[in-house]
């Protein structure tokens, strides 16, 4: 499933908030299957984005380097 995601940051340097969204997102788009959700379901995705990001973030904040 996860052949086509990219690595989106170099492990020297701490991760960005941008970083983590914009993993989040490729994320979201590669388990939904949708590259932009419908009206109906556009909440929930932004939400899930949302908080995958933040989940990332403090993952890579704490992994050590």
């Amino acid at each position: 499933m996860c052949r086509n995601i990219k690595k989106l940051r170099q492990p020297e340097q701490p991760a960005t908030l941008e970083e983590c969204e914009a993993a989040a997102l490729q994320f979201v788009r590669k388990v939904t299957g949708y590259q932009k959700p419908s009206k109906t379901n556009e909440a929930a995705f932004n939400t899930a984005v949302a908080d995958i990001a933040a989940i990332t973030k403090h993952l890579l904040d704490a992994v050590q380097r």
